[in-house]
């Protein structure tokens, strides 16, 4: 005969996934208050629709049991010294509801796989304001410079072969 016991969760389980459209809406309320008033939501709606589309970005979202926790948009751009592209973190938020930490560092890994499969040597994001939160991004590789935080996520190069004549 078994005994009853009591049945825990044990860890949460996330899944980081590109974006689709009908994520748009739940990504726009979550970023709500990091958008500029004078955009307004509607404008952003327009235009995470749009990015959700092109190469020049990834869209990309946090789910935890089928609901939209978390998001982040990174956006592209040459870079003659950069050697390649720069992915910039345009937006990263998460709910308030959410493991903050967990799901950043999620997002974050997402984000480098998703920085380095399209070419980018480095990944740079406004720099926090939270001391606590600006070490966290360095704990994760990035360092301060200026108003900006970098993180090189280039795939280190093979050795040069030597030719013999």
């Amino acid at each position: 005969m078994r005994h009853p016991r009591e049945v825990r969760p044990v860890g949460v389980d996330y899944q980081v996934r590109t974006a689709r459209i009908t994520d748009v809406d739940r990504l726009v309320a979550l970023f709500a208050p990091g958008l500029d008033p004078a955009g307004g939501p509607l404008v952003a709606a327009d235009l995470l629709r749009q990015l959700i589309y092109l190469p020049q970005a990834s869209v990309l979202v946090v789910e935890r049991r089928r609901e939209v926790i978390g998001g982040a948009v990174l956006a592209l751009r040459p870079s003659v010294r950069a050697g390649g592209y720069i992915g910039t973190i345009d937006l990263l938020t998460v709910d308030q509801d959410a493991d903050a930490v967990s799901v950043t560092n999620d997002l974050l890994e997402e984000i480098f796989r998703s920085a380095r499969n399209k070419g980018c040597t480095v990944v740079e994001a406004a720099l926090p304001i939270d001391p606590g939160e600006r070490a966290r991004w360095e704990d994760r590789g990035f360092t301060i410079g200026g108003s900006l935080m970098t993180r090189s996520v280039a795939a280190r190069k093979a050795a040069a072969r030597q030719v013999r004549i």
